[in-house]
């Protein structure tokens, strides 16, 4: 089992791309090995790399370039995200797809072939570099397809399969020797209306991706201290090997953490324990990469409270107790000897009335809990005959599951 960080640079945060300083990642990425990590999950800004359709800016390709040498020099394997797109409550998307130049990220030819350019010119790059293991499509792109974002990109799911074909495609060009990944957050898993759905997470790419927050409700309705909220990136993980038809592909937690707006100071070691220690349970689990390596600085305004705080380290590039119970946790996982629990909970998604029921509390959320919490995760089973929409949506395999 691999263990990372999102890395969110200590000084300017994202923004970094624009002041860049490789003194400073050098001092962020030796304070990320002493929490004992083997690979961090780097973020390059879209408007900042692709400025133009027909332009990808080489200096930001030669700041990428350097921070995976950098990674390299300190034991440190590299994951690149590509469209970022959207990450702690702001998007960052190109000006050629917004207002004047209004176009759908999705669905329109001219902005589908300039990102895909994209996509394989910074998989290029990272595959010059031998601890350079995988390419995301995105952080999280799936939200621009959401009902409640204030400017979507509506489209359909076969439209959302043919755009990963390309954007996959894409990575593999340029990287044919890395993992080509994409990765959704969890509305996937439990909203019928979002066209990524969960044959995408568990067939398209090399490995199904899970990004697991509790601060979607499931901590809010158990309380932080729960059963359940501890097990919710667990459940992440086990709904999406359900619909995975590749028995040997693996699952990457590559995104969760520890949110205190809905987790007290006296609830962090045990969500941070029980957490890690159900998913290192877990067969199959390709890693941990805990969001996010350093706290927001206080200098930089307008973020939600909770971004402030949810690094392991913080502003000043100290570790604090958080990244000391994760470096400590992770070390106790790392001897345990994953086990594929016999007990099998089935599942009927139309049965059972869609996505909505493996929802925090909705029916099968709670079956599959009260079976966990008793006699530990059940394998979860499809019914064959009503297994979520036509198959044909989405291929039934596609690419190889490449050991990092």
């Amino acid at each position: 089992m691999r263990f990372g960080v999102n890395y969110t640079p200590r000084v300017g945060w994202f923004h970094h791309w624009i002041d860049f300083d490789a003194g400073e990642v050098a001092r962020d990425f030796d304070a990320i090995r002493e929490l004992g990590a083997d690979h961090v999950r780097v973020f390059p800004l879209w408007p900042i790399f692709q400025p133009n359709p027909t332009a990808i800016s080489a200096a930001a390709l030669g700041h990428l370039d350097r921070v995976i040498e950098l990674a390299d020099e300190r034991g440190l394997d590299v994951a690149v995200d590509g469209l970022q797109g959207h990450l702690s409550s702001f998007d960052f998307l190109p000006s050629w797809l917004v207002s004047w130049h209004d176009r759908n990220m999705f669905t329109d030819e001219h902005a589908v072939a300039a990102t895909a350019r994209y996509l394989e010119a910074l998989s290029r790059t990272a595959a010059a570099h031998p601890n350079a293991f995988a390419v995301t499509v995105g952080n999280e792109v799936n939200q621009f397809t959401g009902t409640v974002h204030p400017q979507p990109h509506p489209a359909t799911t076969p439209e959302i399969s043919a755009w990963l074909d390309r954007m996959i495609g894409a990575i593999r060009t340029g990287a044919p020797g890395l993992l080509a990944l994409h990765a959704c957050y969890d509305a996937s898993w439990y909203d019928d209306t979002q066209p990524f759905t969960l044959e995408h997470v568990a067939r398209q790419g090399d490995l199904s991706v899970a990004h697991s927050w509790v601060f979607n409700g499931t901590a809010q309705r158990f309380g932080p201290d729960a059963f359940e909220t501890r097990a919710h990136a667990r459940y992440m993980v086990e709904v999406a090997r359900a619909f995975q038809t590749d028995p040997g592909r693996g699952i990457w937690a590559q995104e969760l953490g520890a949110p205190r707006n809905v987790l007290p100071a006296e609830s962090i070691q045990g969500f941070i324990d029980g957490t890690v220690e159900q998913l290192a349970e877990a067969p199959g689990l390709f890693g941990i990469t805990w969001w996010c390596s350093h706290d927001v600085s206080r200098s930089l305004g307008d973020f939600p409270e909770l971004e402030y705080d949810l690094g392991l380290i913080d502003e000043h590039g100290r570790i604090k107790p958080e990244g000391r119970l994760v470096r400590e946790a992770v070390a106790r996982a790392k001897e345990q000897t994953p086990q594929a629990n016999p007990s099998v909970i089935d599942l009927d998604l139309a049965a059972v009335g869609g996505r909505a029921a493996l929802a925090p509390g909705g029916d099968f959320w709670t079956a599959y809990m009260d079976q966990a919490r008793d006699g530990g995760h059940p394998r979860i089973r499809l019914v064959e005959s009503n297994a979520v929409r036509a198959h044909d949506e989405v291929p039934a395999k596609e690419g190889s599951t490449a050991d990092a």
